[in-house]
């Protein structure tokens, strides 16, 4: 009896024309068409670049990283805050042929260690108020370049690594690795998300041509470049249309509201825990949202009542979507004027979707819940040095492996209402539980740990801790939540530890999270 064909979710959208062309040269393709215009601008200053500007920083930090010996391949380290030159910065170095890695800048040492470690990255830019970390994280690892944006004394300025530039549209692979950012997956340690020029460069054109971005188009820039969201659905896509984008170190309400009225934002980009207090924050109250377009919230779940609140305070509509790093890292969306509450959208141009059973394994048809694949140019080449991860999330077929479990309805809207991955997401940040829960059996009092979400209106979830004590140790939840914040950034912290007798778990030994929080 031969098996029925698998229920595959087409894309509404019709299919791009995706070119063969390198990542530089294709975000930076209208910057002749306007090399006087603004391409980003600090919120807060003033300070910019123009296109002209940011294509001169970009070809002579190409030459220059050349010229000091950079390597086809080779990784470079990014440790920026959201910054005009974080543009600069990572197409310079995809232009002289290596391959951007994208460090917190939230990270301690030890995380700075891990990935630098991990990527054998020989160089670091960062910003002075950043260096001392850097350095103290490089210990022990190849890096042995520093650079910073901005004036140190420890360190050369970015611009003393400029060289003789490079051509824009210098000839390249498409298919090469180009960025290794770092995401826990499905579960486990943090891991290098091999991406490509073309898969980045499909991702700017199925989310730019759904949302229908232009050049008139100024985008809102406070979520971290260093993640995928922050760099690819905001700064590259609008360079990539030739927008402007409008950049803040950090999220501050004030200077938020302040430049949507000062710049006209017409496209928004947020995550949850912004949507609240858009709905419920008296900050608000009076200010000018006429010119914005959309509201659109990524990076975790936001509850469909919080939605239409600000949506309907705002005057404007506020929608979500869906990704993940491996996705480059837009899946579905959801278009201007197309939206259903509670919906992260459509699938996204030259991309399927499948809903499978987890435990069957079969494909299932609208309204049936399971645990969402995905298949397209986006998808990521790999985990960097890992390929059990690797072939445990992607499958032979090129089907990825979200561990996000959903349904579709009738009309190809993806609704995500649970996970099957064990990652704990707060305010849009991923927390991995292993990470944490190996931190706390260095502690000498602890003998066993778990560590699970806990769900919260404002972060979406709070990372918190069950531990068992040794045998006559002793220690208070206070020690723990201390020895645990010195070693990791601050939203991996703690939340909340809670002391018991057994990690429940199963036979083949994996922590039954359900129980603990079904405890709480």
């Amino acid at each position: 009896m031969s098996q029925a064909a698998p229920h595959i979710y087409h894309s509404p959208f019709p299919d791009l024309d995706l070119p063969d062309v390198p990542l530089p040269a294709f975000t930076l393709r209208h910057a002749a068409s306007h090399p006087d215009k603004l391409a980003l601008v600090d919120a807060a200053t003033g300070r910019g670049l123009t296109y002209a500007q940011l294509v001169e920083g970009v070809c002579r930090l190409a030459g220059g990283l050349r010229e000091r010996g950079l390597q086809p391949g080779e990784s470079v380290a990014v440790m920026l805050p959201n910054l005009p030159e974080y543009a600069l910065v990572m197409h310079g170095i995809i232009l002289a042929g290596g391959v951007i890695t994208t460090i917190n800048p939230g990270y301690g040492e030890r995380e700075i260690h891990h990935q630098l470690e991990n990527t054998g990255a020989k160089r670091l830019i960062t910003v002075p108020g950043m260096l001392a970390t850097a350095q103290a994280g490089a210990v022990g690892t190849a890096v042995t370049d520093f650079a910073v944006v901005g004036q140190s004394d420890a360190a050369p300025s970015l611009e003393s690594w400029y060289g003789t530039p490079l051509p824009l549209d210098s000839a390249a692979d498409t298919s090469e690795i180009i960025a290794l950012p770092f995401s826990s997956g499905t579960t486990g340690l943090s891991k290098g998300v091999q991406l490509t020029h073309r898969s980045m460069l499909s991702n700017l054109l199925q989310v730019g041509s759904a949302m229908q971005y232009g050049a008139n188009d100024v985008l809102m820039g406070f979520l971290p470049f260093f993640h995928i969201y922050g760099q690819q659905v905001i700064m590259n896509t609008a360079l990539a249309y030739g927008a402007t984008v409008v950049t803040m170190p950090r999220f501050d309400l004030e200077l938020y509201l302040k430049a949507h009225a000062q710049y006209g934002i017409t496209l928004s980009f947020i995550a949850p825990p912004v949507a609240v207090l858009l709905a419920k924050h008296p900050a608000v109250n009076g200010v000018d949202f006429s010119k914005v377009r959309v509201i659109f919230s990524g990076a975790a779940p936001l509850a469909a009542e919080v939605a239409a609140e600000a949506s309907a305070r705002l005057g404007c509509p506020l929608v979500q979507g869906y990704g993940m790093t491996e996705l480059s890292p837009v899946s579905h969306l959801t278009p201007i004027g197309r939206d259903k509450p509670g919906s992260v959208g459509m699938t996204v141009a030259n991309a399927k979707a499948r809903i499978v059973d987890p435990e069957t394994g079969a494909s299932v048809g609208p309204g049936q819940r399971g645990e969402l694949w995905v298949q397209g140019p986006m998808v990521m080449v790999g985990y960097h040095r890992n390929p059990e991860a690797t072939a445990s999330t992607v499958d032979a077929e090129g089907w990825l492996h979200t561990g996000d479990v959903g349904y579709f309805d009738d009309d190809g809207y993806l609704f995500i209402v649970d996970r099957l991955k064990e990652l704990i997401k707060f305010k849009g940040f991923q927390v991995p539980p292993a990470e944490l829960e190996g931190l706390l059996l260095t502690h000498p009092a602890v003998a066993d740990s778990a560590v699970i979400g806990l769900p919260d209106d404002e972060a979406g979830e709070l990372p918190v801790a069950f531990v068992v004590l040794k045998p006559g140790a002793s220690a208070t939840a206070e020690e723990i939540r201390a020895f645990i914040a010195k070693q990791v950034a601050t939203y991996k912290q703690l939340h909340r530890v809670t002391f018991i007798d057994v990690v429940p778990k199963s036979a083949s030994g994996k922590i039954l999270r359900r129980l603990l929080r079904d405890s709480l």
